[in-house]
């Protein structure tokens, strides 16, 4: 990815520590810091093409926030997991194997229809800190 464009779907995750889940996201994962406003208590980030930007809670969240829909149980996300495409999952299960992340999904191998065809993948799923699904999939044959 470059500069500091985000792609035109880039999911804003609220997050109860943010330098933490900024450790998570760059030592264990691999996303680099595309910029942020510490004073907002805001990142974004990306890996490949694929971005996030992460919000830090604020301890005094108001009802009416337009931005947050109250309350936010752990684990947050629920609902929804974030396929996020690599072009090796190796080196990111090696990773994860080394800094004792659970994970959630362990590697498989999977076909998914597509319409007419099909699409092979090896996938894994973890959860980040806060609880967000994070599937990460490697296309291995279409």
């Amino acid at each position: 990815m470059s500069g500091t464009r985000l792609p035109p779907l880039t999911p804003e995750l609220q997050v109860s520590d943010l330098l933490a889940s900024l450790a998570f996201y760059q030592q264990v994962l691999g996303f680099s810091l595309l910029y942020q406003r510490p004073e907002d208590g805001f990142a974004a980030i990306a890996l490949g093409e694929a971005a996030l930007m992460l919000e830090q809670i604020e301890q005094n969240q108001q009802p009416d926030d337009p931005w947050t829909v109250l309350p936010l149980d752990r684990p947050l996300g629920r609902g929804i997991n974030l396929q996020i495409d690599v072009a090796d999952l190796q080196p990111l299960y090696h990773a994860l194997l080394a800094h004792d992340v659970p994970l959630r999904l362990p590697p498989e191998t999977v076909d998914y229809r597509t319409g007419d065809s099909a699409v092979r993948v090896r996938q894994l799923m973890v959860q980040d800190p806060d609880g967000y699904l994070l599937r990460f999939s490697q296309i291995l044959e279409r």
